[in-house]
């Protein structure tokens, strides 16, 4: 009978059955059950499912090991994946990239200072929260976020047409700096004054706070034909303005988002009395202003009037910034043609500005919370980091060589 077991499973495949699992094993479980002589003659059969069975087994555990070794193949890539991330990431922080913890330990009580003395600045006038926000806006559009919106002379950016009277804020700079020059001295750059200025306005003026981004070095030279044409104007189209944004790598999403910050500020005669008589050779007022407005306009914007007279551009809640600037442009009360087509007309239609300034409008928590994304991708167009640029001693002038 041993005979016939070792020659039935022989032929069945190379390894015998015999020699990995005992006689006593296959014969047991027929033995309760069978006669000897049955079980005997089952015994073929039983050789089979357990033959079957172990190379089922074999299978699988091949299959297993193949398993292992593709994951072991795709540890392998993802660890080198790892560390040459990881080694690009190193390199960029040597050379400077913007991160929130940049002055954490060469000068720790940056935020305090600066918080300080915007507190200050609100507090004496209300109005300069927009101004420093606007500031920063003006600043990274000209030449990326390098401060030099700050630098004086009659061929720097403080002279183009959309700064001239119109820019302010200078002065508080200047306290802000000295501030925290004497707090650290030589490290921390204008252009992220003007960031962190910037934040602390809105959240002084009502709005939420958003991380700011730190590690921008001040520009060297300041492009007045750059602010003249690269900066949104009150009198562009929309397609001019999201073109502009586009310029500067800002969407769509952006340029209404961004707009929001006009829930503060107020504007000049000068921005808007073009929509409060004679519109388009009409003879009348702008059709998408509402005609209480803009009877409330004229009076304080007569034809031939001060064009430096100004007014809140946010007439529903001055100097607090919230949503109702959106609101505003659904009940045709936008100041400014540049605020108001985003809501009225064709072009609203088709870039959908429309749709977000009604989900704005209607949701502060969204406004509030795009804005803050908004604002550090503003603040990112093109920093100077590493050794590129410099700090300024004096926010106004370059440093001497």
């Amino acid at each position: 009978m041993l005979g016939f077991m070792r020659t039935h499973v022989e032929l069945a495949g190379r390894r015998p059955l015999y020699k990995q699992i005992s006689l006593k094993t296959f014969i047991q479980p027929y033995w309760s059950s069978f006669s000897v002589c049955s079980s005997i003659k089952a015994l073929p059969s039983a050789f089979n499912y357990l033959y079957r069975k172990r190379k089922r087994e074999r299978e699988r555990e091949r299959e297993r090991e193949r398993e292992r070794e593709t994951y072991r193949k795709n540890m392998k890539s993802s660890i080198w994946f790892l560390a040459v991330t990881v080694l690009f990431c190193l390199c960029l922080r040597g050379k400077g990239q913007l991160r929130a913890d940049y002055y954490a330990s060469s000068c720790p009580n940056l935020s305090k200072v600066v918080w300080r003395e915007v507190f200050k600045a609100i507090q004496n006038e209300m109005r300069m929260g927009a101004s420093l926000l606007r500031l920063h806006f003006h600043d990274c559009f000209v030449n990326g976020c390098d401060g030099s919106i700050l630098l004086d002379g009659s061929d720097s950016e403080k002279f183009a047409p959309p700064n001239l009277n119109s820019a302010r804020g200078f002065e508080v700079i200047d306290t802000i700096k000295a501030a925290v020059e004497n707090e650290c001295n030589g490290i921390v750059s204008c252009a992220d004054i003007v960031a962190i200025s910037a934040r602390d306005s809105v959240l002084l003026s009502g709005g939420r706070p958003w991380t700011v981004l730190l590690g921008r070095r001040d520009g060297l030279v300041s492009n007045q034909t750059g602010a003249a044409n690269g900066l949104p104007s009150p009198f562009d189209s929309l397609g001019v303005i999201i073109s502009k944004f586009a310029a500067v790598g800002l969407s769509t999403t952006d340029v209404v988002t961004l707009s929001g910050a006009h829930t503060i500020g107020r504007a000049r005669c000068a921005l808007f009395n073009n929509r409060l008589f004679n519109f388009s050779g009409t003879g009348a007022a702008d059709p998408t202003l509402d005609s209480s407005l803009a009877s409330q306009l004229q009076s304080l914007c007569p034809l031939n009037g001060d064009g430096n007279v100004t007014t809140p551009l946010d007439q529903s809640s001055i100097d607090f910034f919230d949503n109702h600037y959106f609101n505003n442009l659904i009940n045709n009360k936008g100041v400014l043609s540049s605020d108001q087509i985003l809501f009225s007309g064709d072009a609203a239609t088709t870039t959908s500005t429309i749709t977000l300034v009604q989900s704005y409008g209607s949701n502060s928590g969204l406004f509030f919370s795009q804005f803050g994304s908004s604002m550090v991708k503003m603040g990112n167009i093109s920093p100077l980091t590493g050794n590129v640029g410099e700090v300024r001693k004096n926010c106004r002038v370059v440093n001497s060589s």
